[in-house]
């Protein structure tokens, strides 16, 4: 892969799966998909506990939050960066209880700055009894990559998150996701009674969804000097699958500017009530890197939005793709067949910003069913052969988007 660095292991968890837990292209470090376990080992006695007495000593979530981070810590120091350095972290979950001790041990590593963040809870993660699955985007320290940190006064932080809302690095602008919520609780302008059926009036993911790109999204722009025509990438969580054309046709007509979209359905948020959670990423105005809309021939409805080029990066909205004949089940299951679909999308795309697909810095597998994931790596290693897959793999509460999909995919790739 033509100018990235990448830490892995040669068999995940002891399998034949090739797994880039970390990747550095050009400025940029991306350690994706880190949950509690040893990469190569598969166990963790630390995490796990002594087997007759496993609930001894410290608490199993807050084991679980200081392994990932010890290991995040230790891999960005190898790369020559620190948490300091930090631009983004995703959080996945199963339980809210594993929100609280993660963010408890988060807050011991990185100190006064968290980056901005995106947690949601899933049905499950990749390993069965994982709690937290965490992915993180940080620079190398260099002139011109310092973090500008920006606290807006329409932009709250949650109580007990301690996350910088949005930050501005280099030529771009970080916004964490951002929910129809002050600090406390959700925004008293969206609630809906729930004694009324509230005939003639937009519906709860309606309302949220035009708070967060008026209220919240646009200000964190504005404080990092940019605008919509601007944005490059966007994700939006939303209860179920069929929330989204609704939460959709907000922002297309909010944001009638060509951006990056992947949406997908969220088992749970951080606050009551709160049923859409949005973050974003944007160049400046005035940056020295231009957006580019890329012309893509991909096949009608595999996505929901453009695929955007920024300089060295490539955005590609989440690609649904579908296929299989459902009689030739002896044949090949779905998920490979439209994992395959999905890597030849991510191709294309890749061909269009003068790349290729083997410059994949990050991959992420919102699937129907986490045990299918074998069809993935199927996918992976005929196009790839052994290269190490930079991946975070979690399931959805289902059904996904489109009927019978086995799969959303969501792909960055590096051009340099």
């Amino acid at each position: 892969m033509a100018g990235i660095v990448v830490r892995a292991v040669d068999h995940l968890a002891g399998s034949g799966v090739a797994f880039a837990s970390a990747v550095q292209a050009g400025p940029w470090l991306f350690l994706t998909g880190h949950e509690a376990f040893d990469f190569a080992g598969g166990g963790a006695p630390e995490v796990e506990g002594a087997p007759e007495f496993p609930a001894f000593g410290a608490p199993r979530l807050k084991r679980e939050a200081q392994y990932i981070l010890a290991r995040m810590r230790k891999q960005l120091a190898e790369l020559g960066s620190d948490f300091r350095h930090s631009v983004r972290v995703d959080q996945y979950y199963p339980v809210f209880e594993a929100v609280r001790a993660y963010q408890l041990a988060r807050h011991g590593e990185f100190g006064d700055y968290i980056p901005p963040s995106t947690s949601v809870l899933m049905e499950r993660l990749f390993k069965r009894d994982s709690h937290i699955s965490m992915s993180l985007i940080a620079v190398a320290p260099q002139a011109g990559y310092e973090i500008g940190k920006l606290y807006p006064k329409e932009v709250p932080v949650p109580v007990g998150s301690f996350f910088v809302p949005a930050i501005t690095c280099n030529d771009f602008v970080f916004v964490a996701g951002q929910m129809a919520s002050d600090e406390n609780a959700l925004d008293a302008s969206v609630r809906l009674p729930k004694e009324t059926r509230n005939w003639g009036g937009p519906n709860a993911v309606r309302r949220q969804t035009e708070f967060i790109i008026r209220k919240r999204l646009e200000p964190a722009l504005k404080a990092g000097d940019s605008s919509w025509p601007n944005a490059l990438k966007a994700q939006i969580y939303v209860p179920r699958a069929a929330d989204i054309p609704d939460a959709l046709d907000v922002w297309q007509n909010l944001v009638p500017h060509p951006c990056a979209l992947t949406a997908v359905p969220t088992k749970g948020f951080g606050f009551v009530d709160g049923i859409v959670e949005i973050n974003l990423l944007a160049l400046r105005d005035g940056a020295k890197r231009r957006k580019e809309v890329l012309k893509v021939d991909l096949p009608p409805m595999t996505s929901y939005g453009s695929q955007v080029r920024a300089g060295e990066l490539v955005f590609a909205s989440g690609v649904m793709p579908r296929g299989g004949d459902a009689r030739f089940d002896a044949l090949a299951h779905p998920a490979q067949v439209q994992a395959a679909a999905a890597l030849d999308y991510a191709e294309r795309v890749a061909r269009a910003a003068g790349t290729t697909a083997a410059n994949m810095v990050r991959a992420q597998w919102f699937m129907a069913d986490v045990t299918q994931f074998a069809g993935v790596q199927l996918a992976w290693t005929r196009r790839f052969a052994n290269a190490p897959h930079p991946f975070v793999c979690v399931q959805p509460p289902g059904p996904l988007p489109a009927p019978g999909a086995a799969l959303t995919a969501d792909f960055w790739l590096y051009s340099p």
